[in-house]
């Protein structure tokens, strides 16, 4: 009954037929999507194989530093840009996060030196005016080291030589710094050949560490042989020798520098590093000091900064010996480091200068130490003209220095300068010395000291000046001798004869009788002049009346 009556209420609906379903197939529209998506992978995967490695480099300050902007360069071509700037977990540093080109991968390594470039005026010249307009940028030194990182700490200061530049460095030991700084040159005969690329203090606080650079070609020339020397600004030097001014050029005056060179003589040629010594030469060479040629130094080689080049070009002595003279005089005008001279020969140098009471003789003494060299008096044999071995053992040197003071070898302050004041000590064999005593068990031995050339001239002033005053004693008691006796009796004399002017003045007048009576005698004079002149014309007219007579008067008519 109740399907009846849902029958009747339906409608007649077609009845429905079942179909088996049909495979999917692809449309032609969704091609574009897929080549989209499948180019896209393709890029992502191109990206994540070109993409170079990601690293951190830690630097001071953020100046210069902007993510997305940075660039980081090498030989002036980029190979990385900054990401991200951020600050350090203890926030005393900045830290960038930089990707690098899968090109400059291999960069990578244990001593790969980066820095920000920025306009800077060194000693060396001005840098990095490019990035006035361009902006800062880091830029790349690639080391030489096998090991790989990925975190750097940036240097503060660009280096002066990149690792590819061609040279070496050598390292430098200084007692201080003096007006170096990096940058400055290195000079080779006045040639620019390098430069200081660092320094530092050594752990003991003793002395500094100089790191200076040699370019090729001319890192060839230092040898192990070689001086270097601090050239900076003009060397005044006042010495035994006088007054010396050195420098190397006008760039040295402003910011200083270093300069080298190697020892005149035998020892000095050189070894090409690419070039070995043939073996007859080997066979048949001596050492270096008696006339090899030197070697080139290795890399890093160390080398004693000297003050001077004087300094720096002093012949080295393998052997010194120690000696004292003790000077009673004083020792103003010596100082340290004048030399001791033979005969004019350089054999030592002054190392010491003191003053010594002594309570016995309650007298000041001046002990001056020396260093005598005593390969430059060696002894000549007489039967062949070679030099005798220099004594090795101390009982073989006392032995030779008690010869030499028994024969009468002596020391001697002597001038070096009279415009200076310099002195220098003078030893000498005087025969004619006075005999000392030697004592072998002191240390050093003393040389005995006798006056010098300027104290015998001190002492000859002194003779000199004590006559001077006993003369000038004996012209004061003369003076005052004729201020007793002599004067007045002077002045009387100048009374009388000042009288005796006045009456010749009086005689001499025009209306005085002497010149009346004068005159007339004169007068009697003339006539009787007159009168004989007469008698000798009658005489010359009548010779006979002078045994005659005179003739009467009627027989002149």
């Amino acid at each position: 009954m109740t399907d009846t009556r849902h029958d009747t209420d339906l409608p007649n609906l077609p009845a429905a037929v079942a179909r088996p379903k049909r495979r999917w197939a692809p449309q032609f529209i969704w091609i574009i999507p897929i080549v989209a998506v499948l180019v896209g992978a393709g890029l992502a995967v191109k990206v994540i194989l070109e993409r170079g490695p990601t690293i951190t480099i830690s630097f001071k300050s953020g100046d210069g530093l902007e993510a997305g902007k940075t660039h980081v360069k090498y030989k002036d071509v980029d190979i990385g840009l900054v990401k991200t700037v951020a600050l350090s977990a203890d926030r005393n540093q900045v830290i960038a996060s930089v990707e690098l080109n899968r090109e400059a991968s291999d960069f990578l390594l244990e001593d790969t030196r980066f820095w920000i470039v920025r306009p800077r005026i060194t000693a060396s010249g001005v840098t990095g005016l490019g990035t006035l307009l361009a902006g800062p940028f880091i830029a790349v030194d690639v080391g030489e080291s096998k090991s790989k990182r990925v975190d750097f700490v940036a240097l503060d200061v660009p280096p002066i030589v990149t690792a590819d530049t061609p040279g070496r460095e050598f390292v430098l030991r200084a007692s201080n710094l003096g007006s170096l700084d990096i940058g400055v040159p290195v000079y080779f005969r006045r040639l620019t050949v390098g430069e200081v690329v660092a320094y530092d203090l050594d752990k003991d606080g003793k002395g500094v560490s100089v790191r200076v650079f040699v370019h090729a070609p001319y890192d060839k020339y230092v040898t192990n042989d070689t001086r270097f020397w601090n050239a900076s600004g003009v060397d005044v030097s006042l010495s035994a020798a006088g007054l010396q001014v050195q420098t190397e050029s006008f760039v040295s005056i402003l910011i200083g520098g270093i300069a080298f060179e190697a020892p005149s003589g035998p020892g000095s040629e050189i070894i090409p590093a690419t070039q070995e010594k043939p073996a007859t030469a080997a066979a048949s060479s001596t050492p270096a000091a008696d006339g090899a040629p030197a070697e080139r130094a290795e890399k890093d080689a160390v080398f004693q900064l000297y003050a001077t080049r004087s300094e720096a070009m002093k012949r080295p002595d393998a052997q010194t010996e120690r000696f004292v003279i003790v000077f009673k005089q004083s020792v103003r005008g010596l100082s340290v480091g004048a030399p001791v001279e033979f005969r004019g020969i350089n054999i030592g140098e002054v190392i010491s200068i003191h003053t010594e009471f002594e309570p016995k003789l309650f007298d000041f003494v001046q002990p001056v130490e020396i260093y005598l060299y005593p390969e430059r008096l060696r002894a000549n044999s007489r039967t062949g003209g070679a030099s005798l071995p220099v004594p090795k053992t101390r009982a073989e040197r006392i032995k030779r220095d008690q010869l030499f003071i028994e024969k009468g070898f002596r020391a001697q302050l002597r001038s070096a300068n009279l415009l200076t004041g310099q002195l220098y000590i003078g030893v000498d064999f005087f025969p004619k010395a006075p005999k000392v005593k030697f004592d072998a068990s002191q240390f050093p031995i003393e040389i005995p000291a006798i006056p010098g050339t300027f104290d015998e001239l001190e002492e000859t002033g002194a003779r000199i000046v004590k006559k001077m005053d006993l003369l000038l004693g004996n012209i004061d008691t003369l003076v005052k001798r004729l201020d007793a006796e002599t004067v007045p009796e002077l002045n009387q004399t100048l009374i009388e004869a000042r009288r005796a002017m006045q009456n010749a003045e009086n005689v001499m007048a025009s209306d005085s009788p002497l010149q009346t009576d004068l005159r007339d005698a004169l007068r009697e004079l003339t006539r009787t002049a007159a009168s004989i002149k007469t008698l000798s014309d009658s005489l010359d007219r009548q010779p006979q009346s002078l045994i005659f007579g005179k003739p009467p008067e009627e027989s002149k008519k």
